[in-house]
């Protein structure tokens, strides 16, 4: 004849081992689910670097092969073009001349977005394809108001070698026409790791 053994659970035990086993795993790992976070001893390791860009925006909205093309058009109640919305896929080039050396893209979107004044709103990544940042980018989110001579806007991140990326860029049309092509001047102040 088979005998059966009997297991009799404690309660209290069974207690005991759960608050074993939750405190083994809040005290062996940070206790966090959703989120990580790392000492400032390993941030500390690497130092944040100021690196200074120039390079020249080649915004072509004319002719066969436009660099930037018209998305969007309102009602034309305003004189300043409030609503125009352009996609843009730019050269950036390292001289101000358009057929230098192309360095990289600035790809994204601007529009205009002042009901008073031609205030473009700027939302845009520039790629570097050549030299040491080839496949790092920056993005710039802000307000560009190109009938003035220097404008200034920032830096919101960037990807590759400016990863972590803050700081702003300065822009100076250096030349533009009647029909919206423009070439712009950036100096760029990128604050990165």
């Amino acid at each position: 004849m088979c005998s059966q053994t009997q297991m009799t659970f404690n309660f209290p035990n069974v207690c005991t081992l759960f608050l074993l086993v939750l405190f083994y795993f809040i005290k062996f790992s940070d206790g966090k689910v959703f989120s990580d976070q790392h000492p400032l001893s390993i941030s500390r390791t690497r130092v944040e670097k100021m690196t200074h860009l120039h390079f020249f925006f080649q915004d072509i909205v004319s002719g066969k092969r436009p660099t930037a093309i018209q998305i969007a058009t309102p009602n034309r109640a305003y004189g300043t073009g409030f609503g125009d919305m352009m996609m843009a896929d730019d050269p950036l080039t390292a001289e101000v001349d358009r057929k230098s050396e192309i360095i990289g893209q600035a790809q994204g979107i601007y529009g205009l977005a002042s009901q008073n004044e031609v205030a473009l709103l700027m939302v845009i990544n520039y790629l570097f394809t050549k030299g040491k940042y080839n496949g790092s980018s920056i993005a710039i989110v802000g307000r560009n108001p190109p009938m003035q001579d220097i404008r200034e806007m920032p830096i919101v991140g960037g990807t590759g070698l400016f990863r972590f990326a803050r700081g702003y860029a300065l822009a100076h049309t250096v030349w533009s026409n009647s029909q919206g092509d423009a070439t712009v001047e950036y100096h760029v102040y990128v604050y990165h790791f």
